[in-house]
Protein backbone atom coordinates (compact mmCIF):
# COMPACT_ATOMS: atom_id res chain seq x y z
CA UNK A 1 0.00 0.00 0.00
CA UNK A 2 1.26 3.42 -0.72
CA UNK A 3 0.88 4.85 2.50
CA UNK A 4 2.77 2.38 4.19
CA UNK A 5 5.27 2.72 1.57
CA UNK A 6 5.75 5.95 2.29
CA UNK A 7 6.45 5.66 5.81
CA UNK A 8 8.82 2.71 5.38
CA UNK A 9 10.92 3.96 2.74
CA UNK A 10 11.44 7.89 3.74
CA UNK A 11 12.78 9.23 6.95
CA UNK A 12 10.12 11.49 7.87
CA UNK A 13 7.22 9.35 6.36
CA UNK A 14 5.99 8.11 9.65
CA UNK A 15 6.08 11.80 11.20
CA UNK A 16 4.49 13.36 8.17
CA UNK A 17 1.83 10.00 8.23
CA UNK A 18 1.54 10.76 12.24
CA UNK A 19 0.66 14.94 11.34
CA UNK A 20 -1.95 14.05 9.10
CA UNK A 21 -3.45 11.22 11.08
CA UNK A 22 -3.96 13.38 14.27
CA UNK A 23 -5.13 16.38 11.78
CA UNK A 24 -7.98 14.42 10.41
CA UNK A 25 -8.87 13.29 13.96
CA UNK A 26 -8.70 16.69 15.51
CA UNK A 27 -10.87 18.10 12.54
CA UNK A 28 -13.23 15.47 12.38
CA UNK A 29 -13.89 14.72 15.98
CA UNK A 30 -17.74 14.83 16.74
CA UNK A 31 -18.27 15.76 13.36
CA UNK A 32 -18.23 13.45 10.90
CA UNK A 33 -17.61 9.79 12.50
CA UNK A 34 -17.56 7.70 9.58
CA UNK A 35 -14.40 10.11 8.36
CA UNK A 36 -13.27 9.30 12.48
CA UNK A 37 -13.81 5.70 11.78
CA UNK A 38 -12.10 5.25 8.38
CA UNK A 39 -8.80 6.87 10.13
CA UNK A 40 -8.41 4.84 13.10
CA UNK A 41 -8.70 2.24 10.09
CA UNK A 42 -5.52 3.59 8.66
CA UNK A 43 -3.62 4.10 11.54
CA UNK A 44 -4.60 0.11 12.79
CA UNK A 45 -2.98 -0.64 8.57
CA UNK A 46 -0.36 1.72 9.44
CA UNK A 47 0.92 -0.30 12.49
CA UNK A 48 0.44 -3.99 10.79
CA UNK A 49 2.57 -2.58 8.34
CA UNK A 50 4.94 -0.65 9.14
CA UNK A 51 8.93 -1.08 11.31
CA UNK A 52 9.44 0.15 14.53
CA UNK A 53 9.87 3.67 14.08
CA UNK A 54 6.54 3.90 12.94
CA UNK A 55 5.49 1.79 15.94
CA UNK A 56 7.76 4.07 18.64
CA UNK A 57 5.62 7.27 17.50
CA UNK A 58 2.40 5.40 17.89
CA UNK A 59 2.93 4.06 20.94
CA UNK A 60 3.82 7.45 22.89
CA UNK A 61 1.78 8.28 25.66
CA UNK A 62 0.43 11.82 24.79
CA UNK A 63 -0.83 9.70 21.01
CA UNK A 64 -2.34 7.43 22.84
CA UNK A 65 -4.17 9.94 25.31
CA UNK A 66 -5.34 11.91 22.15
CA UNK A 67 -7.09 8.39 21.06
CA UNK A 68 -8.77 8.28 24.47
CA UNK A 69 -10.14 11.68 24.41
CA UNK A 70 -12.45 9.81 21.67
CA UNK A 71 -13.73 8.12 24.53
CA UNK A 72 -15.02 11.55 26.52
CA UNK A 73 -18.69 12.17 26.61
CA UNK A 74 -18.42 15.06 25.78
CA UNK A 75 -17.80 14.28 21.87
CA UNK A 76 -20.55 12.05 21.66
CA UNK A 77 -18.50 8.81 20.10
CA UNK A 78 -20.85 5.91 18.73
CA UNK A 79 -20.54 2.83 19.92
CA UNK A 80 -18.49 1.05 17.49
CA UNK A 81 -15.92 3.98 17.77
CA UNK A 82 -15.56 3.83 20.87
CA UNK A 83 -14.90 -0.33 20.76
CA UNK A 84 -12.62 0.91 18.15
CA UNK A 85 -10.09 2.58 19.66
CA UNK A 86 -9.63 0.62 22.53
CA UNK A 87 -9.73 -2.10 20.40
CA UNK A 88 -6.46 -0.81 18.87
CA UNK A 89 -4.85 -0.43 22.17
CA UNK A 90 -5.91 -3.65 23.59
CA UNK A 91 -4.14 -5.61 20.83
CA UNK A 92 -0.89 -3.31 21.00
CA UNK A 93 -0.55 -3.92 24.68
CA UNK A 94 -0.80 -7.60 23.95
CA UNK A 95 1.86 -7.70 20.80
CA UNK A 96 3.91 -4.95 22.52
CA UNK A 97 4.02 -5.18 25.93
CA UNK A 98 7.27 -6.86 25.99
CA UNK A 99 9.47 -4.66 24.07
CA UNK A 100 10.62 -1.35 26.43
CA UNK A 101 10.68 0.88 23.35
CA UNK A 102 6.62 0.76 23.23
CA UNK A 103 5.56 0.96 27.09
CA UNK A 104 3.79 4.08 26.30
CA UNK A 105 0.78 2.04 25.04
CA UNK A 106 1.13 -0.20 27.76
CA UNK A 107 0.94 2.22 30.76
CA UNK A 108 -2.00 4.04 29.30
CA UNK A 109 -3.82 0.28 28.98
CA UNK A 110 -3.34 -0.37 32.34
CA UNK A 111 -4.89 2.76 33.67
CA UNK A 112 -7.77 2.62 31.42
CA UNK A 113 -8.42 -1.23 33.33
CA UNK A 114 -7.77 0.43 36.71
CA UNK A 115 -10.65 2.68 35.79
CA UNK A 116 -12.41 -0.34 35.39
CA UNK A 117 -12.85 0.14 31.20
CA UNK A 118 -14.36 -2.68 29.86
CA UNK A 119 -12.78 -3.57 26.80
CA UNK A 120 -14.33 -5.63 23.79
CA UNK A 121 -14.06 -8.83 23.71
CA UNK A 122 -11.51 -10.08 21.16
CA UNK A 123 -10.89 -13.74 19.78
CA UNK A 124 -7.13 -14.25 19.37
CA UNK A 125 -7.23 -17.06 16.70
CA UNK A 126 -9.16 -14.46 14.39
CA UNK A 127 -7.06 -11.66 15.54
CA UNK A 128 -4.51 -10.79 12.32
CA UNK A 129 -0.88 -10.35 13.84
CA UNK A 130 1.03 -6.89 13.31
CA UNK A 131 4.52 -8.53 13.49
CA UNK A 132 4.74 -10.23 10.62
CA UNK A 133 7.56 -12.69 8.49
CA UNK A 134 8.20 -12.99 4.92
CA UNK A 135 4.85 -14.11 2.92
CA UNK A 136 5.16 -18.03 2.17
CA UNK A 137 1.92 -19.08 0.38
CA UNK A 138 -1.93 -18.14 -0.98
CA UNK A 139 -0.93 -16.24 -4.27
CA UNK A 140 -3.66 -13.13 -5.57
CA UNK A 141 -3.23 -10.69 -8.05
CA UNK A 142 -0.55 -8.26 -7.64
CA UNK A 143 -2.00 -4.82 -6.69
CA UNK A 144 -1.07 -2.75 -3.45
CA UNK A 145 -3.74 -2.21 -1.15
CA UNK A 146 -4.27 0.89 1.51
CA UNK A 147 -6.10 -1.06 3.78
CA UNK A 148 -3.85 -4.42 4.42
CA UNK A 149 -3.81 -7.14 6.93
CA UNK A 150 -0.62 -9.22 6.93
CA UNK A 151 0.24 -13.27 7.24
CA UNK A 152 1.67 -14.86 10.21
CA UNK A 153 4.43 -17.77 10.14
CA UNK A 154 2.07 -20.16 9.21
CA UNK A 155 -0.18 -18.43 6.70
CA UNK A 156 -0.66 -15.14 4.52
CA UNK A 157 -3.58 -13.30 4.35
CA UNK A 158 -6.17 -14.16 1.66
CA UNK A 159 -7.25 -10.59 0.60
CA UNK A 160 -5.12 -7.67 1.56
CA UNK A 161 -2.11 -8.45 1.13
CA UNK A 162 0.64 -6.58 -0.69
CA UNK A 163 2.40 -7.55 -4.08
CA UNK A 164 1.32 -10.84 -5.33
CA UNK A 165 0.95 -13.21 -8.90
CA UNK A 166 -2.09 -14.45 -9.42
CA UNK A 167 -1.79 -17.86 -11.18
CA UNK A 168 -5.06 -18.70 -12.26
CA UNK A 169 -8.42 -20.25 -11.86
CA UNK A 170 -6.03 -23.55 -12.01
CA UNK A 171 -4.81 -23.57 -8.39
CA UNK A 172 -7.51 -24.47 -5.90
CA UNK A 173 -6.97 -24.13 -2.38
CA UNK A 174 -8.42 -25.42 0.67
CA UNK A 175 -8.01 -22.88 3.30
CA UNK A 176 -7.52 -24.17 6.61
CA UNK A 177 -9.61 -23.79 10.08
CA UNK A 178 -6.95 -20.88 10.85
CA UNK A 179 -7.00 -19.39 7.77
CA UNK A 180 -10.83 -18.58 7.47
CA UNK A 181 -10.52 -16.85 10.68
CA UNK A 182 -7.89 -14.35 9.21
CA UNK A 183 -9.74 -14.41 5.86
CA UNK A 184 -13.16 -13.65 8.11
CA UNK A 185 -11.23 -10.26 9.95
CA UNK A 186 -10.25 -9.02 6.33
CA UNK A 187 -13.72 -9.29 5.11
CA UNK A 188 -14.35 -7.36 8.31
CA UNK A 189 -11.63 -5.23 6.96
CA UNK A 190 -13.44 -5.00 3.95
CA UNK A 191 -17.25 -4.61 4.58
CA UNK A 192 -16.37 -1.70 7.68
CA UNK A 193 -14.62 0.42 3.96
CA UNK A 194 -17.94 -0.41 2.48
CA UNK A 195 -20.12 0.79 5.57
CA UNK A 196 -17.99 4.05 5.46
CA UNK A 197 -18.34 4.53 1.77
CA UNK A 198 -22.45 3.66 1.78
CA UNK A 199 -22.42 6.31 4.58
CA UNK A 200 -20.63 8.68 2.94
CA UNK A 201 -23.04 8.15 -0.18
CA UNK A 202 -25.93 8.67 1.32
CA UNK A 203 -24.91 12.02 3.10
CA UNK A 204 -23.08 13.56 0.66
CA UNK A 205 -25.53 15.66 -1.61
CA UNK A 206 -24.35 16.45 -4.94
CA UNK A 207 -22.92 20.49 -4.93
CA UNK A 208 -23.58 21.08 -1.57
CA UNK A 209 -20.55 18.41 -0.47
CA UNK A 210 -17.45 19.49 0.86
CA UNK A 211 -13.93 18.56 -1.00
CA UNK A 212 -13.13 16.93 1.96
CA UNK A 213 -15.49 14.10 1.96
CA UNK A 214 -15.14 14.11 -2.07
CA UNK A 215 -11.83 13.98 -1.60
CA UNK A 216 -12.38 10.79 1.62
CA UNK A 217 -14.84 8.57 -1.37
CA UNK A 218 -12.62 8.65 -4.03
CA UNK A 219 -9.77 6.89 -1.81
CA UNK A 220 -12.68 4.48 -0.43
CA UNK A 221 -13.60 3.90 -3.93
CA UNK A 222 -9.77 2.90 -4.96
CA UNK A 223 -9.08 1.20 -1.84
CA UNK A 224 -12.64 -1.10 -2.13
CA UNK A 225 -12.05 -1.23 -5.74
CA UNK A 226 -8.55 -2.96 -5.37
CA UNK A 227 -9.73 -5.18 -2.37
CA UNK A 228 -12.71 -6.34 -4.93
CA UNK A 229 -10.64 -7.62 -7.14
CA UNK A 230 -8.85 -9.95 -4.66
CA UNK A 231 -12.10 -11.47 -4.25
CA UNK A 232 -13.03 -12.37 -7.86
CA UNK A 233 -9.71 -14.17 -7.53
CA UNK A 234 -10.33 -15.57 -4.24
CA UNK A 235 -14.48 -16.84 -5.74
CA UNK A 236 -12.18 -18.41 -8.44
CA UNK A 237 -10.00 -20.36 -6.20
CA UNK A 238 -11.85 -21.52 -3.27
CA UNK A 239 -13.41 -24.81 -2.96
CA UNK A 240 -14.28 -24.35 0.34
CA UNK A 241 -18.34 -23.41 -0.12
CA UNK A 242 -18.88 -21.58 3.78
CA UNK A 243 -16.17 -19.52 2.52
CA UNK A 244 -17.45 -18.99 -1.27
CA UNK A 245 -20.47 -17.62 0.25
CA UNK A 246 -19.47 -15.28 2.41
CA UNK A 247 -16.68 -14.00 -0.66
CA UNK A 248 -20.11 -13.80 -3.05
CA UNK A 249 -21.99 -11.67 -0.56
CA UNK A 250 -18.94 -9.07 -0.51
CA UNK A 251 -19.07 -9.65 -3.99
CA UNK A 252 -22.60 -8.52 -4.46
CA UNK A 253 -22.16 -5.47 -1.92
CA UNK A 254 -19.22 -3.91 -3.94
CA UNK A 255 -20.92 -4.46 -7.01
CA UNK A 256 -24.35 -2.78 -5.59
CA UNK A 257 -21.94 0.14 -4.18
CA UNK A 258 -20.04 1.26 -7.00
CA UNK A 259 -23.18 1.71 -9.28
CA UNK A 260 -24.39 4.27 -6.61
CA UNK A 261 -21.12 5.47 -6.68
CA UNK A 262 -20.64 5.64 -10.40
CA UNK A 263 -24.64 7.14 -10.40
CA UNK A 264 -23.58 9.97 -7.72
CA UNK A 265 -20.12 11.23 -9.85
CA UNK A 266 -22.20 11.21 -13.38
CA UNK A 267 -24.82 13.56 -11.06
CA UNK A 268 -22.13 15.58 -10.03
CA UNK A 269 -20.39 16.29 -13.17
CA UNK A 270 -23.28 17.29 -14.56
CA UNK A 271 -24.51 19.35 -11.87
CA UNK A 272 -20.82 20.92 -12.07
CA UNK A 273 -21.55 21.65 -15.96
CA UNK A 274 -24.78 22.93 -15.49
CA UNK A 275 -23.39 25.56 -13.46
CA UNK A 276 -20.48 27.00 -15.76
CA UNK A 277 -22.89 26.95 -18.71
CA UNK A 278 -25.78 29.19 -16.96
CA UNK A 279 -22.95 31.48 -15.65
CA UNK A 280 -21.43 31.77 -19.31
CA UNK A 281 -24.73 32.78 -20.49
CA UNK A 282 -25.29 35.42 -17.80
CA UNK A 283 -25.68 39.26 -19.30
CA UNK A 284 -22.57 41.62 -18.58
CA UNK A 285 -23.66 45.39 -17.98
CA UNK A 286 -20.08 46.39 -17.77
CA UNK A 287 -19.33 50.24 -18.35
CA UNK A 288 -18.07 49.45 -21.84
CA UNK A 289 -21.29 47.08 -22.91
CA UNK A 290 -23.29 49.98 -21.67
CA UNK A 291 -21.34 52.78 -23.30
CA UNK A 292 -21.60 51.20 -26.96
CA UNK A 293 -24.90 50.80 -26.37
CA UNK A 294 -25.98 54.44 -26.04
CA UNK A 295 -23.49 55.28 -28.65
CA UNK A 296 -25.63 53.37 -30.84
CA UNK A 297 -28.58 56.10 -30.13
CA UNK A 298 -26.81 58.31 -31.98
CA UNK A 299 -27.45 61.15 -29.64
CA UNK A 300 -27.20 64.70 -30.00
CA UNK A 301 -27.60 68.19 -28.29
CA UNK A 302 -30.35 71.08 -27.81
CA UNK A 303 -28.08 73.28 -30.45
CA UNK A 304 -27.85 70.66 -33.00
CA UNK A 305 -31.26 70.10 -32.72
CA UNK A 306 -32.78 73.64 -33.14
CA UNK A 307 -29.96 74.17 -36.10
CA UNK A 308 -32.51 71.42 -37.99
CA UNK A 309 -35.61 73.19 -37.03
CA UNK A 310 -37.33 75.09 -40.50
CA UNK A 311 -39.41 77.72 -38.65
CA UNK A 312 -36.43 79.93 -38.54
CA UNK A 313 -37.68 81.29 -35.13
CA UNK A 314 -35.09 80.61 -32.44
CA UNK A 315 -36.41 78.28 -29.90
CA UNK A 316 -36.55 80.21 -26.68
CA UNK A 317 -33.65 79.77 -23.79
CA UNK A 318 -33.99 78.71 -20.71
CA UNK A 319 -33.63 82.58 -19.39
CA UNK A 320 -36.15 83.84 -21.98
CA UNK A 321 -38.56 82.08 -20.59
CA UNK A 322 -37.86 83.16 -16.58
CA UNK A 323 -37.97 86.49 -18.11
CA UNK A 324 -41.22 86.07 -19.60
CA UNK A 325 -42.64 84.67 -16.32
CA UNK A 326 -40.83 87.55 -14.82
CA UNK A 327 -42.66 90.30 -17.22
CA UNK A 328 -45.83 88.32 -16.28
CA UNK A 329 -46.05 88.56 -12.92
CA UNK A 330 -45.18 92.54 -12.65
CA UNK A 331 -47.45 95.24 -12.40
CA UNK A 332 -48.94 97.34 -14.88
CA UNK A 333 -48.31 101.01 -15.13
CA UNK A 334 -50.61 103.91 -15.78
CA UNK A 335 -49.19 104.13 -19.22
CA UNK A 336 -49.91 101.33 -20.24
CA UNK A 337 -53.10 100.98 -19.19
CA UNK A 338 -54.50 103.76 -20.88
CA UNK A 339 -52.79 102.26 -24.30
CA UNK A 340 -54.73 98.97 -23.30
CA UNK A 341 -58.22 100.95 -23.12
CA UNK A 342 -57.27 102.62 -26.23
CA UNK A 343 -56.73 99.39 -28.20
CA UNK A 344 -59.63 98.18 -26.34
CA UNK A 345 -62.33 101.31 -27.94
CA UNK A 346 -60.64 100.50 -30.98
CA UNK A 347 -61.19 97.02 -31.22
CA UNK A 348 -64.84 97.55 -30.25
CA UNK A 349 -65.44 100.37 -32.82
CA UNK A 350 -64.32 97.80 -35.38
CA UNK A 351 -66.96 95.48 -34.36
CA UNK A 352 -69.79 97.55 -34.55
CA UNK A 353 -68.74 98.63 -37.92
CA UNK A 354 -68.35 95.01 -38.82
CA UNK A 355 -71.87 94.17 -37.37
CA UNK A 356 -73.55 97.46 -39.19
CA UNK A 357 -71.69 95.98 -42.33
CA UNK A 358 -73.32 92.95 -42.57
CA UNK A 359 -76.71 93.79 -41.57
CA UNK A 360 -76.89 96.24 -44.17
CA UNK A 361 -75.87 93.44 -46.47
CA UNK A 362 -78.72 91.31 -45.07
CA UNK A 363 -81.29 93.93 -46.24
CA UNK A 364 -80.43 94.43 -49.65
CA UNK A 365 -80.32 90.57 -49.97
CA UNK A 366 -84.05 90.68 -48.84
CA UNK A 367 -84.74 93.30 -50.98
Amino acid sequence: MEICDFINNTAEGGRDAMRAIRKRLHSQMSKNNAVVNYTLTVLETCVKNCDIRFHELVCQKDFINELVKLLDPKFDAPQVIQEHVLGLIQSWNDVFQNDPRLQGVCQIYNELKAKDVQFPVVDPGSMAPILTPERTVFPVRGIPATTCVQEDANGQDMLTSGSHNYAGPSQFMQPTPEQQGKLRKELDVVNGNLKVMRELLSEMVSGKETSDDVQLLEELHVVVKQMHLRIQDLIRSVQDDEVMYELLMVNDDCNNLFEKYNRYMISRAKGTKENTDSESNLIEFDDQTLNQQFAALKTSDASDFASTKTSGVPEQTSTSQSGAIKNKNAPVSDNEAAEMAEWLKAQEGKKETAIASTVTNASGMSL
